[in-house]
């Protein structure tokens, strides 16, 4: 298929992903604890394989400058990083009783930025190498599962019906189509081979900073292990896509 297909049909396919939260009305809470933990720690994995095995190497071997690469991986993860930053300072700036409504609509802001900026990332990658496209993808979407457990979960408790929830989470999945299409346009007229090194630092942030002290919060020697394990199976899934795509 051509960039553009994958790019449609990688954001169609990432914007489906927001409806799997909608499992979380058929899992107790203790069971829901059990499974997200190490999908999160399968996530971080899956993001840092992607942007160390994948992205960053990638970036490096289509001759670009390695400082202008480090830059706009840096770029990426300060953005990402400016983004939490503003949204938790706004969030933390109310009263705790009168944050559970709020809370809901920030998650959703937030989750929609990162979307589009996501879309954004990962058809620049698309654009330079289907097969790195391909990679890429498939780390976002081992994040999206454990993140869209866990923002359905936070509109429910927040007072949102069960469609509200799930149709605003699809809108905001949608948004990494968006982001998509807006890159792929882009293309004709500006060289976006920059968005591979910045869309690594977007998966080095959201894994290191994100999802790795999630992990670390536990104490328990068994679960632990179980994380680690999790998490290395995540880097392990993208060494072994490098190595079927002749990386």
């Amino acid at each position: 298929m051509e960039p553009f297909a994958w790019i449609l049909f990688g954001g169609l396919a990432m914007s489906a992903i927001a409806l799997v939260g909608s499992s979380t009305l058929l899992l107790s809470e203790a069971a829901l604890d059990r499974i997200v933990t190490p999908l999160v720690a399968f996530a971080a994995g899956s993001l840092l394989g992607g942007a160390f095995l994948h992205m960053l190497p990638a970036a490096l071997a289509g001759g670009a400058d390695p400082a202008n690469v480090f830059l706009w991986s840096l770029a990426g993860f300060t953005l990402f990083l400016a983004l939490e930053q503003f949204l938790h300072w706004h969030h933390c700036r109310r009263a705790a009783s009168d944050c559970r409504k709020p809370l809901t609509y920030l998650i959703l802001l937030g989750d929609g930025l990162h979307n589009f900026l996501g879309g954004l990332g990962i058809a620049g990658v698309f654009l330079v190498d289907v097969r790195l496209g391909i990679a890429a993808w498939l780390a976002a979407a081992a994040h999206e599962v454990p993140q869209e457990l866990g923002d359905f979960g936070v509109l429910i408790h927040g007072g949102w019906k069960r469609k509200s929830a799930l149709l605003m989470n699809l809108a905001s999945g949608l948004l990494f189509l968006l982001g998509g299409l807006v890159a792929y346009a882009a293309s004709s007229r500006f060289d976006v081979g920059f968005l591979v090194p910045f869309a690594a630092g977007n998966f080095l942030y959201i894994g290191a900073a994100d999802l790795v002290p999630e992990v670390n919060k536990h104490r328990d020697a068994r679960d632990n292990l179980i994380h680690f394990c999790a998490f290395g199976l995540g880097i392990a899934l993208l060494w072994g896509i490098r190595i079927g795509l002749g990386g």
